[in-house]
């Protein structure tokens, strides 16, 4: 084959490959005029702008409510933490009843050893033997009124009286006999004063006790004791400067009375 012819001859324009590389050529040229003839519009950097700064407001507002929503949650519980609890129903008061009234207050009677020296008044003292009172004033001393011989009936209450000056008072002793429940011992004046007297008994309540109490001196002319009671010095007087003489028993109850 003759190369020399060989360069000479056209293409061979009914080749496929030939006719897609020439499509290709057109098309290419088609699309370059085209972008050519394309005046490209300016950026719309405003509107750009615009839509950017409506975005951040956006964003912003929702931070915000977020943040509230924050702030808020906590202060929320608070609230809720804080409410006070509602107010207890009020419990009816309790109804009190009044106390009993107590008994009339007793002197207690004090159990003393046989020959024991009890202090009665200023210069008095008292003591209690098995045989009966014993007492001592600085002007009578060792004095004694017995239960044994006879002149106290012990089955029955009673009470005696004995009465003289000690210092500026009167010092007033006596049995009071016939009863193992004595409570206390009242003298009650002739001006209405209640004194309450000391009470003495021996061990095992042997149904007798002794009895002592003071009072002021009485004014010139009275008598210093009831009628019938071995009261000591007398004026004689007709006016008692001593009303009664009373036992009562430990519930208040009158026993006897001189």
């Amino acid at each position: 084959m003759n190369p020399a012819s060989g360069a000479g001859r056209e293409p061979d324009d009914r080749s496929p490959r030939a006719h897609h590389r020439a499509y290709e050529d057109v098309l290419r040229d088609s699309v370059a005029e085209a972008a050519n003839a394309v005046t490209p519009s300016p950026v719309p950097l405003a509107a750009i702008e615009r839509a950017g700064r409506a975005r951040r407001r956006r964003g912003n507002a929702a931070l915000a409510v977020a943040g509230c929503g924050l702030l808020l949650g906590p202060l929320a519980v608070v609230l809720v933490r804080g409410t006070p609890p509602p107010a207890p129903v009020p419990v009816p008061a309790p109804v009190l009843t009044a106390p009993p009234t107590p008994s009339p207050t007793r002197e207690p009677v004090r159990v003393v050893r046989p020959g024991q020296r009890v202090k009665a008044a200023p210069g008095a003292e008292v003591w209690l033997t098995e045989d009966g009172k014993h007492w001592s004033t600085p002007e009578q001393p060792d004095q004694f009124r017995s239960v044994s011989d006879g002149n106290l009936d012990l089955n029955a209450p009673g009470i005696s009286h004995q009465a003289e000056p000690v210092g500026n008072r009167y010092f007033h002793s006596g049995i009071y006999y016939g009863t193992r429940d004595a409570g206390r011992v009242e003298i009650t004046t002739r001006n209405g004063r209640v004194v309450r007297a000391g009470l003495l008994e021996l061990a095992g309540r042997p149904g007798w006790g002794v009895w002592y109490a003071t009072t002021e001196l009485p004014s010139a002319g009275t008598a210093l004791g009831p009628e019938g009671a071995d009261a000591g010095t007398s004026t004689g007087a007709p006016v008692d400067f001593i009303r009664v003489i009373t036992v009562y028993d430990s519930a208040g109850a009158v026993v006897t009375t001189l």
